[in-house]
């Protein structure tokens, strides 16, 4: 039978805005959901092939149920601010493509939909509704079906009654008893689904439960009971309306041809890859069934494959393993990806592996599935013994999304991964850091597919399961798509950066080496007193609850520490503390920050602040890290993710060892618990002043220069200058001032802060601002000229050429576009300096490794290095650090690093 696909365009609206990154032209014009939906749609006529087809969507206006019901959706949030210029634009988009799209006034989408399919199913043509809308089931019949795009979840007429526990002829009575939050349509109190589902199991209907109100007890039955004058006409706001008054026929609506404005449009709102196609034609996702590969034959390596059906196959034989090592041994570079046991890198075991190395064509060995009833496999070990001559030659090209996990993978498996050339998710930070790079993101955004996610397989939370237990085809699908996505990414990315040399610099010489010392820092790990960590756990317990016990003692009365209702009714109703903000709900704010500004005034918020802080500690590092030992190593091993700050930093994770406090005595009693191997010491390196220095750099102002040529303290030489004294008469009292002018300056403080900081008032922390840009125009003259530039271009660079875009710096006006003239001025700062210690860390490995010497680097942290030492290997190490550290870079000032030796990290540090 023919087939109509009707697509509920208000509900694709909302959820590709909410479910798409912050997408946005170089001109700030918002584009997420635009190309949400239309991906969407494009993959849903793929998958479809509809012989006919329409995009409906709400139109503008009152509709009939707003008349029968004044309250109708009035509890909704009102339409995002960045959705809004959207919607006009992607009508126009959708018109230009050649797909019908229809709006009608005085109803609802829904409406429009249920007429069309009541229509269709008269002529003899079958419907498929795509909606994440729960209301539109009550269509469902054996010519209606239901499809949820972004879920792949299809409802029959069993699929209804499976996922409600009613039929599709009972979704209204079903509706009109629990209410519709969404839309403000009440339903019968404290009745929900379970409730409703059962009583239209024993009654049938709505009538007949109303007709038998009287024999349903207790306290839901009263509420039944209450609600039967209102039942008839919440039914009749549930109900879709299937007799709408239109003029087109359901077999009108065919897909006509692209407009001439196509184009136009792409290249309007940047999107590239549809620009190129032309007419942005449906691309044909025809992907073949996996099968078992006897006589398996290579197709012909080329990195510039056409468009074409995508052949994914699974790997079973001898032959067909010999074919595929073939290939990969000839191919200019290979992609492959790791199917696993575990997302935890160092005890990750291999269920299968995947390879690609021309387009649309992939492959998939699997070694290690064992549901009941899985295929015959390969030998784990056999296979990986044939592989590992391929993997550890360094002649043969690799490329892999997020490759450091793989390699540790191997390595679980004693393969040295060798030749690794290329990382998808490398090139996507470099070319747009302030944008997602997970694979299933970027092939959405540059591919214009959706990918299969892990938790489409392996499914989430307590449900999911093991990759061992996922089909053998389902697993080809996936990871076969995995390693095709991510060469055809490859593609795309390689000659951008090939075109930029400063990106393509900021690639090749920082971020690649780098992702190669991470690992093996990730791999060597970082030994800990587990003994001295479970002491100051009892420790911090007890100062806990003495501070607990303080805290009841102020209140005059015990509560919960770590409840903000009853914390906020001790503060503001008790105490009568002054409420400083109210959170989303209307609550007086019992954060961080209120407890601070409340903590200059009241001993008890101080109280409050310090419990936390201790807390903290216990909960994320004493009592914590002892679990995280690994049992083979005996040390812990974090994780540094490489593409997650936009400024370059890493950020440490799984134990996250970047936050630990260094200015309190707590935390630096945990350092402590980071100790040297028997035989060893602990060297700390660290830049000094490193984003001063950056900011004398980029400034070029002469006194700041100066300043660090003469090797001088900077805060006590700029105090000099700003108070008018000889450098020898600065007081501890002007050194912090100015320390903190000049490092608020570089995070784009202003006098509002600096005064809240020092605690002196507003007009006198302006004055201090002003002495500080009359005493160095020149930092006053880079800052403005950022801005300026920063307007200009939509981003920043760091020293190195690395990109840091800027989305809000043209948002109007405001708090957003304030934030992103601060982060303009800071982002080249805090980026030269990751990209600094990115260097020194390539160049201290790269060292290490040429002198061989036993030494290991273990930690970074912000701009500190930390390295285990063989105490044979002490003075070579302390002398040639700082050098090494001093010379990857030449700047208008010298780079100074200063090292510290100790047995633990605190002392070293």
């Amino acid at each position: 039978m023919p087939k109509l696909v009707l697509v509920d365009g208000s509900s694709y609206l909302y959820r590709a805005f909410h479910a798409l990154p912050d997408l946005r032209t170089k001109a700030g014009e918002p584009t997420g959901a635009i190309r949400g939906v239309l991906s969407m749609l494009r993959q849903l006529i793929q998958k479809e092939s509809p012989d006919y087809f329409a995009v409906v969507f709400d139109a503008p206006g009152r509709t009939f149920r707003d008349d029968m019901y004044p309250e109708y959706k009035a509890t909704r949030s009102p339409m995002p601010d960045d959705m809004r210029p959207q919607i006009p634009h992607l009508h126009d988009l959708i018109r230009a493509h050649g797909w019908p799209l229809i709006m009608m006034s005085g109803v609802e989408a829904d409406d429009v939909i249920g007429t069309l399919a009541v229509n269709a199913t008269k002529h003899g043509i079958d419907t498929v509704i795509s909606t994440g809308d729960k209301d539109l089931a009550q269509l469902v019949n054996p010519q209606v079906t239901l499809v949820n795009t972004m879920s792949n979840e299809v409802l029959d007429e069993a699929g209804v009654a499976a996922k409600f526990s009613v039929r599709p002829d009972q979704i209204v009575d079903y509706l009109a008893l629990i209410g519709d939050t969404v839309d403000n349509v009440p339903g019968v109190p404290k009745v929900g689904p379970k409730t409703a589902a059962k009583w239209l199991a024993e009654f049938g209907s709505l009538a007949a439960i109303v007709e038998n109100a009287d024999k349903i007890s207790g306290v839901v039955g009263e509420n039944l009971r209450s609600t039967l004058d209102w039942l008839p006409q919440g039914k009749a706001l549930v109900t879709v309306k299937c007799d709408v008054a239109m003029e087109m026929e359901p077999n009108t609506l065919t897909i006509g041809e692209a407009s001439a404005e196509l184009p136009a449009l792409f290249e309007r709102f940047e999107f590239k890859t549809w620009l190129k196609e032309g007419r942005a034609a449906i691309p044909k996702k025809e992907i073949t069934a996996p099968k078992i590969a006897k006589d398996f034959t290579p197709p012909t390596a080329s990195l510039f494959a056409p468009t074409q059906a995508r052949k994914y196959e699974t790997i079973f034989t001898q032959e067909a393993l010999a074919s595929v090592l073939s290939a990969i041994q000839t191919a200019p570079i290979s992609c492959f990806d790791t199917e696993t046991t575990s997302l935890d890198p160092l005890t990750a075991q291999i269920v299968g592996l995947s390879f690609a190395w021309t387009p649309f064509h992939a492959v998939y060995i699997p070694l290690a599935h064992a549901y009941a009833g899985a295929p015959a496999q390969l030998g784990l070990q056999e296979t990986l013994a044939s592989l590992k001559p391929w993997f550890e030659d360094a002649t043969k090209k690799k490329l892999a999304q997020n490759g450091k996990y793989d390699q540790h993978v191997l390595a679980n498996h004693g393969i040295a991964l060798a030749g690794f050339a290329h990382d998808t998710l490398l090139q996507s930070y470099v070319l747009e850091s302030h944008r997602p790079h997970n694979m299933d993101a970027l092939a959405l955004r540059f591919l214009n597919e959706k990918t299969i996610t892990f938790e489409e397989v392996c499914g989430k939370g307590a449900s999911q399961i093991g990759f061992d237990q996922v089909s053998v085809e389902r697993a080809t699908e996936y990871s076969a798509e995995d390693s095709d996505v991510t060469l055809r990414l490859y593609q795309q990315f390689a000659p951008q950066l090939g075109a930029d040399e400063k990106l393509n610099y900021v690639y090749e010489k920082l971020e690649l080496p780098t992702r190669e010392v991470l690992y093996k820092m990730e791999r060597n790990g970082v030994l800990v007193d587990a003994g001295l960590l479970s002491k100051l756990t009892t420790e911090f317990s007890t100062r806990a609850r003495e501070i607990e016990a303080k805290a009841y003692e102020l209140a005059g009365q015990p509560f919960n520490l770590g409840s903000p209702k009853q914390l906020g009714d001790i503060l503001f109703n008790k105490l009568q503390m002054p409420v400083k903000r109210k959170t989303a709900t209307g609550q007086p704010s019992t954060d961080e920050e209120v407890l601070q500004e409340l903590a200059a005034d009241f001993p008890l918020p101080k109280l409050l602040i310090e419990h936390r802080s201790i807390m903290k500690l216990v909960g994320t590092y004493t009592d914590k890290l002892p679990r995280m030992i690994n049992r083979e190593t005996g040390r812990i091993h974090t994780n540094y993710a490489q593409a997650t700050a936009v400024t370059g930093r890493l950020a440490s994770n799984d134990p996250n060892l970047q936050n630990i406090p260094v200015r309190t005595a707590e935390g630096r009693r945990i350092r402590e618990a980071f100790i040297a191997q028997p035989g060893c010491v602990l060297v700390s390196a660290d830049y000094s002043q490193i984003e001063l220095r950056i900011i004398a750099h980029l400034s070029e102002d002469a006194s700041l220069l100066k300043a660090f040529a003469d090797g001088l303290d900077i805060h006590k030489a700029t105090a000099a200058d700003i108070f008018s004294v000889p450098l020898a008469e600065v007081t501890s009292e002007q050194r912090r001032y100015t320390k903190a002018v000049n490092f608020g300056l570089i995070y784009g403080m202003g006098a509002f802060g600096l005064a809240s900081q020092l605690g002196i008032e507003r007009a006198a922390a302006q004055s201090f601002i002003d002495k500080y840009f009359a005493r160095y125009p020149g930092v006053a003259n880079y800052m403005q000229t950022t801005r300026t530039e920063a307007h200009e271009k939509g981003y920043v660079e760091t020293v190195f050429g690395r990109r840091l875009t800027l989305m809000d710096i043209n948002a109007g006006g405001g708090p957003r576009r304030q934030a992103a003239e601060r982060a303009a001025i800071n982002a080249p700062m805090q980026g030269t300096a990751a990209d600094l210690i990115k260097l020194a860390m390539i160049a201290v490995q790269d060292w290490l490794e040429n002198q061989r010497l036993a030494t290991k680097l273990i930690m970074q942290v912000h701009d500190e290095l930390v390295l285990e030492v063989p105490k044979a290997e002490l003075e070579t190490v302390k002398a040639s650090l700082p050098k090494l550290m001093a010379d990857v870079a030449q700047l208008r000032v010298p780079l100074v690093a200063e090292v510290g030796v100790g047995a633990n990290w605190d002392t070293a540090h």
